[in-house]
């Protein structure tokens, strides 16, 4: 089987942002209307795949599948068979099927990709589009991914097993902004790193494993994040005793954030999925283990926070701003004055950065200067200081445009894995933890702050 990387070559489609193309008109409206309840499990690879599917499905049967459905994505060259669907019928008794266009995803199966082709899933369908290629970068991975986590929210499964580059790593971000769980192989026990570390770097991923290992975590998981809400089938208590009302007191003397305000059921969601992860059956004894395990605190507070975020997302928004709001930005402020824009719940800093470049394209379009400071803002510290570096993996290629990645981008490393945010766009942000004085908009900072803020 050829296990083919980043440098294949297939058809070139018009481009769109990869969240545009996951759920074309045409496919939305083949789709049936609603789609199962049960889990689906994406397991995405590269080079080295193989052995690893081969590990992980040795111990997976439809015995103890949990009623999940499995959907390989591979890396594949186009003008080679993939033998992968033989492969995994020698290591489990599921039903293996070479996916089709408008296929129902049933569960106790395992549905290949076929070479050459883009995939998603709607409304519980698998949908077969032609391949694009981003910058010379197909990202099949995150492609599918990001589809499954709008379409599967909470009972969508990613697993990012061995790979080169960072196919997958936006994916994982999707997948956990809908609640869903992320699994990645160990990186001691792939053939290539790249994808493993990428999504790790994220710091969503909630278990990394050897593939071997993968399968009975998965099932402990299943067996207490979809089965009856350990939660909602607790009698309420009264306010006072309310066990919910005890982890925001954790959380807010541990983060000093007060979560009480939050929708109730958002929460409940948070709390079970960690559970979940934990393996742990009554709400009472995860609250005695938040008590015990402060860095369960923390992770609960980073997944309480997590929001999905890309560059330019929603495009035809970020269209507006550029013609409607920046355009009158400048309109109404002469050359060399102060321009102020406040980005808050800015995550880790593509919003912010995608702001910069509309207002710096401004500036060069008018051939005129202004002051502009971006003040971004958020809760947590871990995505602030993701935002301050400006690093960001080259599967963001499917979001920002060739022109804007090669004028406001620089490769941060030799083999092209990650994108630096240029000096000039991280000198106009300024990254706080939280803006607790409101002075701070409408006063003049020190020269520099900016620039020593946003990191060199």
């Amino acid at each position: 089987m050829a296990e083919n990387e980043q440098n294949e070559k297939p058809p070139v489609a018009p481009e769109k942002s990869l969240a545009k193309q996951v759920i074309p008109e045409e496919v939305k409206t083949a789709a049936e209307p609603q789609a199962a309840s049960f889990p689906i499990v994406a397991i995405g690879a590269s080079a080295g795949g193989l052995a690893a599917f081969e590990s992980f499905f040795s111990t997976m049967t439809s015995d103890n599948s949990f009623g999940m459905a499995f959907v390989l994505v591979q890396h594949l060259a186009r003008d080679h068979k993939s033998i992968l669907s033989d492969l995994i019928r020698r290591y489990t008794s599921m039903e293996v099927l070479d996916v089709q266009d408008g296929m129902k995803v049933r569960p106790n199966c395992v549905y290949i990709i076929p070479p050459n082709r883009d995939m998603a899933l709607v409304n519980g369908a698998l949908q077969l589009l032609e391949p694009t290629l981003a910058r010379g970068i197909r990202l099949p991975i995150d492609f599918f991914f990001r589809s499954l986590a709008q379409d599967k929210h909470d009972r969508g499964i990613c697993v990012v097993l061995s790979g080169t580059s960072s196919d997958g790593t936006l994916g994982v971000r999707a997948i956990k902004g809908e609640g869903g769980m992320v699994i990645v192989q160990r990186p001691e026990t792939t053939e290539y790193d790249g994808m493993p570390r990428s999504a790790i770097a994220t710091g969503m991923v909630d278990f990394i494993l050897s593939p071997h290992e993968m399968a009975a975590q998965l099932l402990a998981y299943a067996a207490h994040a979809f089965g009856k809400s350990p939660i909602a089938s607790t009698p309420q208590a009264s306010p006072p005793n309310d066990g919910l009302a005890t982890i925001f007191h954790l959380l807010h003397s541990q983060t000093t954030h007060d979560f009480s305000q939050y929708k109730r059921n958002t929460i409940i969601r948070r709390v079970e999925r960690r559970m979940a992860v934990h393996q742990i059956a009554r709400l009472e004894d995860y609250i005695r283990y938040l008590q015990l395990t402060p860095t369960e605190v923390d992770a609960l507070f980073r997944d309480l926070l997590i929001g999905v975020t890309n560059f330019f997302r929603d495009a035809e928004i970020f269209d507006e701003i550029q013609k409607q709001v920046i355009a009158q930005l400048f309109t109404v402020k002469p050359p060399g004055s102060v321009i102020r824009v406040w980005v808050p719940g800015c995550s880790t800093g593509e919003e912010a950065y995608s702001i910069a470049m509309l207002l710096r394209e401004r500036m060069e379009e008018l051939k005129e200067t202004f002051k502009v400071h971006i003040f971004a803002t958020d809760i947590d510290r871990k995505a602030i200081e993701h935002a301050r570096a400006g690093i960001y993996p080259d599967s963001i290629v499917a979001d920002v445009s060739p022109e804007r990645l090669a004028h406001f981008f620089d490769q941060e490393n030799p083999d092209g894995s990650s994108y630096r945010i240029h000096k000039s766009i991280r000198s106009l942000v300024s990254y706080k933890m939280s803006l607790k004085e409101r002075a701070i908009l409408t006063q003049d900072e020190p020269e520099g702050r900016e620039v020593a803020e946003a990191g060199d």
